[in-house]
């Protein structure tokens, strides 16, 4: 008869540590733009991150949208073996002053189709470059609506806008930060420069970047691996101790 309690209890142990681990698990599969933020008024190199969350698809399309309320004059891509990337413009309803010039068109969306035989397969991402600017100074952030089509026709939308207050919907939308220009910087310019201008400090704010995120996810991991240790450990302790006392009844 005592065996039935510690059958539950080994059972309660091992939901928890699922949970514990179905609830992390998403928070590494989002569309994300890296770096996160950038300064107002400049231009900046910006990389959209793609992770494969599939098991059995991989993805072979991507279509960033670009805000239109806050267009954004100058858009190029980094040119990246294996796709194939489609520029689409739209007419202004109010054209925007670009050096003095202006300008009646923005960029409206971009489109990433991978070549035969190219693809990110289940368990890989890939990074799609993009320069932007001149960044707008009369917001906080860009939302940057993004479709994922896989090989098998399924359709993810990161379009989800998160909103002050509410918890992080389910597929939200890539968004960058946009904060003031440093004190006496009269062009504005981001800290990561536009691609293909000085070009060793952007690789390297890429990189460094690259390395914030790569060991804010070992941190979650290891975080996420320790609860999970914790709440099995405390399971057999128990587990061994009620076994103990049965033994010496």
């Amino acid at each position: 008869m005592r065996s039935l309690p510690t059958r539950r209890l080994a059972a309660v142990a091992l939901t928890a540590a699922a949970s514990v681990v179905a609830l992390a698990g998403p928070a590494f599969a989002h569309v994300t733009v890296n770096p996160g933020a950038a300064a107002q008024g400049g231009y900046t190199a910006v990389d959209f991150r793609v992770p494969n969350e599939s098991d059995t698809a991989s993805t072979v399309k991507l279509e960033v949208n670009l805000p239109l309320d806050h267009p954004l004059a100058s858009v190029r891509t980094l040119p990246l073996p294996g796709w194939t990337a489609a520029v689409e413009k739209a007419k202004l309803d109010k054209p925007i002053k670009v050096h003095g010039n202006d300008v009646n068109e923005a960029v409206s969306k971009i489109t990433w189709t991978a070549d035969a035989g190219t693809k990110i397969a289940p368990g890989q991402f890939q990074e799609f470059r993009v320069s932007l600017g001149p960044l707008p100074t009369d917001s906080d952030s860009l939302v940057f609506k993004t479709l994922q089509t896989y090989d098998n026709g399924d359709v993810v939308r990161w379009i989800d806008e998160s909103k002050d207050g509410q918890p992080e919907p389910a597929k939200p939308a890539p968004v960058l930060k946009l904060t003031k220009a440093a004190a006496g910087d009269d062009h504005g310019v981001s800290a990561s420069p536009a691609a293909g201008a000085h070009g060793d400090s952007s690789d390297h704010a890429a990189a460094s970047d690259g390395g914030a995120k790569a060991s804010d996810s070992t941190a979650r991991t290891l975080g996420v691996v320790g609860i999970v240790v914790g709440v099995i450990g405390t399971a057999v302790g128990v587990l061994g101790l009620r076994r103990k006392n049965g033994s010496a009844s």
